[in-house]
């Protein structure tokens, strides 16, 4: 028998107006599957029954896969699908796979020869990139920077010294509660003539996103607790 297809499927970054971020193709396909490999059980099962699946939720599986997943079990749950089951995978938000666990099951799928088919939805990376005006031929994402002050300070003046070095626009991200100390970080460790950009609740209604220099963030700092955002540097020089 032929394996199933490892579906990688994009969520909403947060807003339940699921027709206004999802076409209607990947709404359908996910009504058609009833295997899941998930970060969160819990929200992906109230995210596909937003979509109305096409069979009773309780007849759905959905198996976990987050940080704490051990290594060793990710072909486990890639069975079903070796066996020819299809599956969907389903990040927390947005597309599955980027600064996400899930890029260890796609790796695995490839070394089983699983094929795998990403789905169309938004990337908040993406989204933030576009809309930010920055240099989009060059960039990098760096995910989350440490957590603790030293290292995320030697982090920042990395990247941004990168950013100047390649004109590069650079990336990341940080867990929405602790976003203002990530902004406070920036603007003590950032020369006042680096360009920053914050793209927050992107695709929602309170979306926002807006470019300024370091030196103009420090009298205008924004509200970001608990508002999921990507942050961008560009050195321009």
């Amino acid at each position: 028998m032929d394996p199933g297809t490892l579906y990688l499927i994009p969520a909403t970054l947060g807003g339940r107006d699921i027709d206004a971020v999802l076409p209607d193709g990947v709404k359908e396909r996910i009504r058609v599957l009833d295997y899941f490999i998930a970060e969160n059980p819990k929200s992906a099962r109230a995210f596909i029954k937003l979509i109305g699946p096409g069979r009773p939720l309780p007849a759905i599986t959905i198996e976990r896969l987050d940080h704490n997943t051990p290594p060793a079990i990710i072909g486990a749950l890639l069975g079903p699908v070796l066996a020819g089951t299809d599956a969907g995978l389903i990040s927390e938000a947005g597309c599955p796979a980027i600064a996400d666990p899930g890029a260890l099951l796609v790796r695995r799928a490839h070394d089983y020869r699983v094929r795998v088919v990403p789905l169309v939805g938004p990337s908040s990376v993406l989204l933030a990139l576009i809309a930010s005006g920055l240099e989009s031929q060059r960039f990098a994402f760096h995910g989350y920077l440490p957590v603790k002050r030293p290292a995320r300070d030697r982090a920042i003046r990395d990247i941004e010294s990168r950013s100047r070095r390649n004109r590069e626009s650079q990336l990341f991200i940080e867990t929405p509660y602790r976003n203002a100390q990530l902004l406070e970080g920036l603007l003590a460790v950032c020369r006042p003539d680096t360009l920053l950009c914050i793209a927050t609740d992107l695709t929602l209604a309170t979306a926002s996103v807006r470019t300024s220099r370091i030196a103009d963030w420090a009298t205008q700092k924004p509200y970001l607790k608990d508002r999921p955002s990507v942050f961008l540097i560009l050195s321009e020089r």
